[in-house]
């Protein structure tokens, strides 16, 4: 349940892109724009954002309160692309699979669960139990402080000092030194799952850029079977641990979320949906 990247960042891009996101969140709450409507609200309702995490807010769930519809909506105004890429279809396709997989990440759910275990999204904030601290010593462009962990946080359960340190440039935190903010701040924990989503990194393209069809795959891609859609997502996400593998029950959760919540837009799933013949990056 955590995600994985290598680091590969530039600092001016990041401090331009912290700029843009404080002032495209500041427009929400401006007098001036009172009238604006997030595209994304557009596409899924509060009605069918709370069908679709049927249960992110019972006693059972640690995270019970923590993920309300309008903290993420307010944290996809910072990244206008977000589903808002493309025909309809594709933009419905994107949201789902972006869902699915924070669904997995932060799952409660088990096979026998009420309502199916797909209905259990959203139920946990932060790892539970993590196996260490995720701290790259290697990693001197992003160094660890002591005394901090950099353990699985928010819906896409960010993790790696390497992850941390600019998702905190991008978006105006201390993500190194304050790393526990994304398991305190709801706004702030869906604006770090949005980021790794929409941001290469290395090797790998963003899961945007996968969902919307500008995937272009390089020669290594090829070689390594890494063709576009769901599964390609997933190898991106956490495909060290999961690719690769047949009929792996983690990518064959996150799969099963993706099509409930295709099928609550109303719109295919598309090709590809596993990663067992592709290798990782």
């Amino acid at each position: 349940m955590t995600a994985m990247a290598v680091s590969s960042y530039s600092l001016p891009f990041f401090f331009l892109l912290s700029i843009f996101c404080l002032v495209c969140c500041f427009r929400s709450t401006d007098a001036r724009y009172k009238a604006y409507v997030n595209p994304i609200s557009m596409l899924i309702s509060e009605d069918l954002y709370k069908s679709i995490f049927l249960h992110k807010d019972d006693n059972a769930c640690p995270a019970k309160g923590f993920y309300p519809y309008d903290a993420f909506i307010t944290a996809t105004e910072c990244f206008p692309k977000f589903a808002s890429t493309g025909c309809l279809d594709t933009r419905k396709r994107e949201l789902a699979a972006f869902l699915a997989q924070i669904s997995h990440e932060t799952t409660g759910g088990w096979a026998t669960a009420p309502d199916g275990p797909y209905a259990w999204g959203l139920c946990f904030k932060e790892e539970v139990n993590p196996s260490s601290n995720y701290c790259d010593s290697t990693n001197i462009e992003w160094p660890c402080y002591p005394n901090k962990t950099y353990k699985g946080r928010g819906p896409i359960q960010l993790s790696w000092n390497y992850n941390y340190g600019p998702a905190g440039v991008a978006l105006g935190f201390d993500g190194l030194r304050e790393p526990e903010l994304v398991a305190n701040r709801s706004d702030l924990a869906f604006k770090t799952a949005l980021w790794f989503w929409m941001t290469p990194r290395g090797d790998k393209p963003s899961c945007h850029d996968v969902m919307v069809g500008r995937f272009k795959p390089s020669k290594a891609d090829l070689a390594a079977n890494r063709t576009a859609g769901f599964g390609l997502v997933t190898n991106i996400i956490n495909g060290g641990l999961e690719c690769g593998i047949p009929n792996d029950p983690r990518v064959n959760d996150r799969i099963g979320y993706y099509k409930r919540y295709a099928q609550l837009f109303n719109v295919d799933v598309g090709p590809n949906l596993d990663c067992s013949n592709q290798k990782h990056y």
